[in-house]
C-alpha cells in the first residue's frame, strides 16, 4: 500500500475579516472582504487565489483586469500590494455553460452523489475534449448524465481533477461543483490519493517489488512521448509489486506516488518492460514480438495496453469521510490473464 495517510487539505484561505457574500443579484454573486495584517503584502491575485472564492490565480487576474474586481472600490492590477484596512470587493458573473454537446454515451457509474461522481471509464474513451476531438469524450458522457452540474471555475462543466489515458481503464472521481473540484484538487496535488493499477508488462522481474524514482519529461525528439532522458523532467515515483509471474509476462500492481503524463508506462519502459499491448513505448509491447499465436489473438482483441486504474482512494469533499471505490478489472484484460494462467 502506499505510505501515505488520507488528509483532508485546507483549502480555504483564514482571512479573519468581515467576509460578505450575497445572491442579492440574479446573475451574479456579489462578495467584499476587508484586509487584515496576516494579508497584508500580498498581491492581489495571489490573495483572492486562497479565499473561498474557488479562484485559481488566473481566474483572479483575468476578473480583475475585466474590471469585475475592485481595490477599494477602485480599478486595479493583480500585481497590486494588500494593505491592512483595503477592501476588496467585486462581482463573480454567473458560471457559462460549456459549448460542448451532451451525449448520451455508456457510462459505467460506480457511485454518485451531490458532489461527486465515480466512473469506471472504459478503454478507448479520451477523458477531456481537445482540437480535433470534440465528441466521444467522458466530458461529453457527463454532460449527458450530470443534471445537477454547479459552475466550476467560472464554467458549467464537470470538474475533471484527474485523467486516465485513452486507452487506459479504470475508476476516476469527477467533481460536480466547485467545493469538491478545489477539495479534491488540493488532495491530487498533496498526495493525499491513494491511486492502485494493475498491469501486464514485458520481461523476468528479479525483485517482487521495487521502486522507480525517476524524473518525467518531454521526449527530447519524439514529442507526444515522454520520457525519463530529459533535461527538465518532474518529480516522478512509481512502486510495483509482482503479483503473478508468467515466463516472459508478469502481473503487476503499482502504486504511483505522483500523477506525471503517461507516468506507469514510462517508468516501466525505463526499466526494459514495457507494457504489454502499449505502441508507444517500446517495441516489446507491440503483439507480433509474442511466439504464441493465441496469446497474439487475445492481445490483437484487447487492441491496448494492458494498464487498469483499479483502486481510488480519497477523503470525500464533503463529509471528510475516507471513501474508496474498486473497479473491476475489465474483460479484454481478464481474458489475456485468464489464457496465461491456463498455460500454468
Amino acid at each position: 500500500m502506499i505510505d501515505s495517510k488520507f488528509q483532508i487539505p485546507n483549502h480555504k484561505s483564514q482571512i479573519n475579516s468581515n467576509f460578505q457574500y450575497s445572491n442579492t443579484e440574479e446573475k451574479r454573486k456579489s462578495f467584499s472582504i476587508q484586509i487584515t495584517e496576516k494579508d497584508q503584502g500580498k498581491r492581489l491575485d495571489q490573495f483572492l487565489s486562497e479565499t473561498d472564492l474557488h479562484l485559481s490565480r488566473s481566474q483572479a487576474k483575468h476578473l480583475i483586469e475585466q474590471k469585475h474586481i475592485l481595490l477599494n472600490q477602485g480599478v486595479t492590477k493583480p500585481s497590486a500590494r494588500l494593505k491592512s484596512g483595503d477592501t476588496v470587493s467585486g462581482t463573480l458573473p454567473e458560471a457559462e455553460p460549456l459549448s460542448l454537446e451532451p451525449e448520451p454515451l455508456p457510462l459505467p457509474i460506480l457511485y454518485e452523489d451531490s458532489s461527486i461522481i465515480v466512473i469506471d471509464k472504459p478503454a478507448g474513451m479520451v477523458v477531456h475534449p481537445a482540437a480535433g476531438n470534440r465528441s466521444g469524450t467522458l466530458v461529453n458522457a457527463l454532460l449527458h448524465h450530470c443534471k445537477d452540474l454547479a459552475g466550476i471555475n467560472g464554467v458549467l462543466r464537470p470538474g475533471i481533477v484527474h485523467r486516465l489515458d485513452r486507452e487506459t481503464s479504470g475508476v476516476m472521481v469527477v467533481a460536480k461543483d466547485d467545493e469538491a473540484f478545489h477539495q479534491l484538487a488540493g488532495q491530487f496535488k498533496n498526495r493525499l490519493v491513494e491511486k492502485v493499477y494493475l498491469a501486464v508488462a514485458h520481461g523476468i522481474f528479479k525483485q517482487d517489488e521495487g521502486l522507480i524514482d525517476a524524473p518525467i519529461g518531454r521526449h527530447p525528439v519524439e514529442r507526444k512521448r515522454m520520457s525519463t532522458r530529459t533535461r527538465k523532467g518532474k518529480t516522478a515515483m512509481t512502486r510495483w509489486k509482482v503479483l503473478e509471474r508468467f515466463g516472459p509476462l508478469a502481473f503487476l500492481e503499482i502504486y504511483p506516488h505522483t500523477g506525471r503524463t503517461h507516468q506507469i508506462r514510462v517508468h516501466l519502459s525505463s526499466l526494459g518492460h514495457p507494457i504489454l499491448g502499449d505502441p508507444l513505448y517500446g517495441r516489446k509491447g507491440k503483439p507480433g514480438s509474442i511466439q504464441d499465436a493465441i496469446l497474439r489473438e487475445c492481445i490483437k482483441r484487447m487492441n491496448r495496453q494492458a494498464l487498469h486504474a483499479h483502486r481510488l482512494g480519497f477523503n470525500h469533499p464533503r463529509t471528510g469521510e475516507k471513501v474508496e471505490w474498486v473497479a473491476p478489472v475489465p474483460k479484454d484484460m481478464e481474458g489475456v490473464l485468464q489464457y496465461l494462467r491456463s498455460l500454468e
